[in-house]
């Protein structure tokens, strides 16, 4: 029986995939939800299994554009798994491989010691040459000297005459091999979104500075038993997250969005967090954030992340944030003006921590500091809201025990 394998539907308003890469070959066995294929669509890249066992035949090549439903491969159920033969094949090799060499091969390598002293010291560089080779990048395959050995004066005409070369606009003596390589369907797409983002938004960023030294004592007083407790390090993000979920019920239009001519505004809080996997960026979304605590925000974090390096986030999990948190400061970055997540209106950059000096009380104390930034759409939130939202955020992650606890860590980390 032969079995048609269709492009299933990765998710809504979905009508056509990319086949990344076909993880078997035209030919093989495959056994029934083996992953055969990988397909890329504009929001996420999914794994193509195989509907029942037997031999593949690729009807579609690698790299192309087929549409929902559309017929990529078929399966000959009938054919019988080839374990036995590979085992019969494998017999006959381990047999060969225990049969004892023949005598006459052994003298081979004396061919190989009767051409060396011809060879010895074409093409070898001498020590001084050899150095002086590896600073300039000079390449040479045969030298001056005798037998043809590389000499010092050899490498230093090479370079001059490199020099004299390059001078004259030309290639120097460096690679200068290029690649070309077509972007995967959701670089393609998140490309046509960043730019669309850039053109059709009035998108502004305001920027604030957070004191993270009461975060770091916290930290340090309670990441040990928070770990043991829930499984989970207590990190930056769950602060952040809270914080925002506090501004965004202080400045509601910050959790609003353009929908034509109407703003669409949400009672929830459905944060977007970015997350780097090894297709690009992912953004799945905490839902009803109002609604977490801390171990709830770590543990759903830790996840979702999981997911998406290993390949295996769906759509539906990155779609419908309202509002998104970016964190540049894990690659090094000091300050940034992260581009807003389309439909969203606003996103926060969080970036690394650095000290710095900062005056405290009329005194000039050593700080842990982090850069912050807003981007956001001007269309429908104001500089006052924009501000006032930051300024909120920051007043959150610089008192934590009163703006997020409480005033009781213990209980708001359920120790």
């Amino acid at each position: 029986m032969i079995l048609e394998m269709k492009v299933p539907s990765p998710g809504e308003s979905i009508s056509e995939v990319e086949i990344a890469q076909w993880l078997v070959k035209d030919g093989d066995y495959v056994e029934k939800d083996q992953d055969i294929a990988e397909i890329d669509s504009d929001k996420a890249t999914l794994a193509l299994p195989a509907e029942a066992s037997g031999i593949i035949k690729i009807l579609v090549p690698a790299g192309s554009t087929v549409a929902v439903g559309d017929v990529v491969c078929t399966i000959d159920t009938s054919a019988q798994a080839p374990a036995k033969a590979a085992h019969q094949a494998s017999t006959p090799k381990k047999a060969e491989e225990q049969t004892p060499a023949p005598k006459k091969e052994e003298p081979k390598p004396a061919p190989v010691a009767e051409q060396k002293p011809t060879s010895y010291a074409m093409g070898t560089p001498s020590p001084a040459a050899r150095k002086l080779m590896e600073e300039t990048g000079v390449s040479l395959s045969a030298g001056t000297g005798r037998d043809g050995r590389i000499t010092k004066a050899d490498v230093l005409k090479a370079a001059e005459e490199a020099k004299g070369r390059a001078s004259m606009g030309s290639p120097g003596t460096g690679s200068r091999s290029t690649q070309r390589k077509r972007m995967s369907a959701l670089r393609r797409k998140l490309s046509e979104r960043l730019v669309s983002v850039k053109n059709e938004t009035a998108m502004l960023t305001t920027f604030n500075e957070v004191d993270m030294k009461a975060i770091y004592d916290l930290r340090a007083e309670y990441k040990e038993a928070f770990a043991a407790k829930h499984g989970v390090n207590l990190g930056f993000m769950s602060f952040f997250t809270l914080a925002c979920v506090s501004a965004l019920k202080a400045f509601p239009q910050v959790n609003s969005m353009i929908d034509g001519e109407d703003m669409v505004s949400f009672d929830f809080c459905d944060i977007s967090i970015a997350v780097s996997g090894p297709k690009g960026l992912m953004v799945p979304v905490l839902r009803n954030a109002e609604n977490m605590t801390f171990a709830g925000v770590e543990k759903e974090i830790k996840r979702l992340a999981t997911r998406v390096r290993d390949g295996v986030i769906t759509v539906d999990e990155m779609t419908g944030g309202t509002f998104t948190i970016t964190n540049g400061g894990v690659f090094g970055s000091m300050l940034s003006t992260p581009i807003i997540n389309p439909p969203q209106s606003a996103i926060l950059g969080m970036h690394n921590v650095v000290e710095r000096p900062v005056v405290r009380d009329g005194q000039i104390v050593i700080r842990p500091i982090m850069y912050v930034a807003l981007s956001y759409d001007h269309r429908i939130i104001d500089g006052r809201e924009s501000v006032g939202f930051l300024v909120h955020v920051k007043e959150c992650l610089e008192n934590p025990v009163e703006k997020l606890m409480n005033g009781d860590p213990q209980r708001a980390l359920e120790l």
